[in-house]
């Protein structure tokens, strides 16, 4: 089999997307940075540790070669590492990846290095002409495996681009949408994390639906903020990107970053919460980020910054929610 996509990253959601994709009947290999995940899951026919129920069509390989899963992709790679890894992912990749293949990514969030969108560190690292593309929206990859209905976003630079991947995405049970604002598919997928966070840990602290739907509304109105200033759509903002994103993950406990807020609001230390959920938490270093490009550019973002102040500074989770109660009452809209 000559795969035309290459997966890169092996977790729950690489391994959703790469399933999507072949179940299309797309020859797809996907890679994991560990030998011994990979030689399992090539054995096995499935992903034991994430997604155990869902078998492996023929459409897909597996490999722990890099050098090799990079450059039989003939279409395009999809990147599904943790924000965290994507630069240096890519550094790895740019020597094999073929001339005319494009660049998708499923991670959301920001650069660690520099706290950049990740279009730009794509673009630096591959130049300006390559065909990029961000996924981004409301989807579980339990739910996405189990075939239930869902839909995404395909933020590209090219609309060629962005119509194959589409092509690629596209069935019964899966919609997907495509946009040219890249800026605003990525600040939705990467502030909604931090949000669902805040959103946690207020349902952790006991403080109800009214607070919980009060977060969510309050939070939407900051990444809109931080994204405008960044030159995004609104209209991106209120769709699967944005919204449906953010309800998702703040709302539901399959959601990482919300049980992180949760064990948070319980009064549970960082390593009992990581040890529960075993996986990356992507809102932790995403608060860390987006605090402090919000202050680079000015962008008022009191949730946020009252999460990363919890997170990072040890602020009690309680005296956060003060200080978001007793801050000056302003207008709804433009504050």
């Amino acid at each position: 089999m000559t795969p035309r996509i290459t997966v890169l990253g092996a977790g729950s959601w690489g391994t959703a997307l790469a399933l999507l994709i072949a179940r299309n009947g797309v020859p797809t290999l996907m890679w994991s940075h560990r030998p011994e995940h990979a030689a399992q899951m090539a054995a096995e026919r499935r992903n034991a540790r994430y997604l155990p129920n869902a078998s492996f069509p023929d459409t897909l390989a597996v490999t722990s070669d890099l050098t090799h899963a990079v450059a039989l992709a003939g279409d395009a790679v999809l990147v599904a590492v943790p924000s965290h890894a994507f630069r240096d992912t890519l550094q790895m990749c740019a020597p094999h990846l073929q001339a005319e293949a494009g660049l998708m990514w499923a991670t959301k969030g920001l650069d660690r290095s520099n706290g950049c969108l990740l279009h730009e560190t794509a673009q630096e690292i591959l130049g300006p002409q390559r065909a990029l593309a961000v996924l981004s929206g409301p989807t579980f990859a339990a739910e996405v495996v189990a075939e239930l209905p869902s839909a995404i976003t395909v933020g590209a630079t090219s609309e060629d681009f962005g119509a194959k991947i589409v092509s690629w995405l596209h069935n019964t049970y899966f919609r997907a949408y495509t946009t040219d604002d890249i800026v605003g598919a990525q600040l939705g997928g990467a502030c909604k994390n931090v949000l669902a966070i805040a959103a946690g840990i207020s349902d952790g602290l006991g403080f109800g639906a009214n607070a919980r739907a009060a977060l969510i509304t309050r939070g939407l109105a900051e990444m809109m903020r931080l994204s405008l200033t960044l030159g995004a759509r609104s209209e991106t903002l209120m769709g699967l990107a944005g919204v449906g994103d953010l309800v998702l993950t703040a709302t539901d406990n399959q959601s990482r970053n919300r049980r992180c807020g949760l064990g948070i609001g319980k009064g549970k230390s960082r390593e009992e919460i990581h040890a529960e959920i075993g996986q990356e938490i992507e809102g932790i270093l995403a608060a860390k980020l987006i605090h402090e490009l919000a202050g680079r550019k000015g962008v008022d973002m009191p949730i946020t910054a009252q999460t990363y102040r919890v997170l990072y500074e040890g602020l009690a989770p309680e005296e956060a929610v003060r200080n978001l109660l007793l801050r000056e009452p302003k207008p709804e809209w433009g504050c």
